[in-house]
């Protein structure tokens, strides 16, 4: 079984079950930005994301697709998972990427079951691949919202947010299994570090309020 630990303050980290149970599922996302489960799941508008993202009335079970973009349908997805050599996706959907600078990107991720991808949809351009194999861990927040991080020692992190934060959680914990003699740490915690570049360290900090949950972003 996965590690899938808990950060909180300076408590010692604890072993808990990952499933629906455990992880709260996404919420939509306060203020004049929201992400909502759908085919296209990001507004146009890029207002900075750091408002309160607020709580469905009620928690809605979703069935896990995978692919959310209809890959076979886009030649240049196609075309880039084509020359990189894999096949089989795993996990495909839009997503908003934070910058190092703190802007949002629309972006499709992509997952195989031997690397990440992430494109611009606009223009098509593979803007990052990232092997499996160099992902250390996964950060979430122990509550209710949709960001998480990827942990790449040897690059720069990645952090997101997305509707479908569980499952692609779910597939990058077991695409790595599958693929390698280690198992991701999935760790939570309401307050934690990621290198937005290899010399800019960030803190991501999250806070219950009434509304919902407050995320802020800042320097190191």
């Amino acid at each position: 079984m996965s590690r899938y630990l808990s950060n909180r303050g300076e408590t010692q980290a604890q072993k808990v079950r990952f499933d629906e149970g455990t992880i709260p599922e996404e919420d939509e996302v306060g203020g004049t930005l929201k992400l909502r489960p759908s085919e296209s799941n990001v507004t146009e508008d890029q207002e900075p994301f750091m408002g309160v993202k607020v709580r469905r009335k009620a928690s809605i079970h979703r069935d896990y697709l995978g692919d959310y973009v209809n890959v076979p349908s886009r030649p240049y997805l196609m075309k880039i998972l084509e020359k990189q050599g894999d096949k089989k996706v795993l996990f495909a959907d839009t997503v908003l990427k934070f910058t190092s600078t703190g802007k949002m990107k629309r972006r499709i991720l992509l997952v195989t079951d031997f690397a990440i991808y992430i494109v611009d949809p606009e223009n098509g351009a593979l803007k990052r691949r990232i092997a499996l194999a160099a992902v250390e861990k996964l950060y979430l927040s122990e509550l209710s919202d949709n960001f998480f991080a990827i942990i790449i020692p040897t690059e720069y992190d990645l952090l997101m947010a997305s509707t479908r934060k569980t499952e692609i959680v779910t597939i990058l914990v077991d695409a790595t299994k599958s693929q390698s003699d280690y198992e991701l740490d999935v760790l939570f915690s309401n307050r934690f570090e990621y290198n937005a570049t290899s010399e800019l360290v960030k803190e991501v900090q999250f806070e219950q309020v009434e509304a919902g949950v407050k995320t802020r972003i800042s320097r190191k």
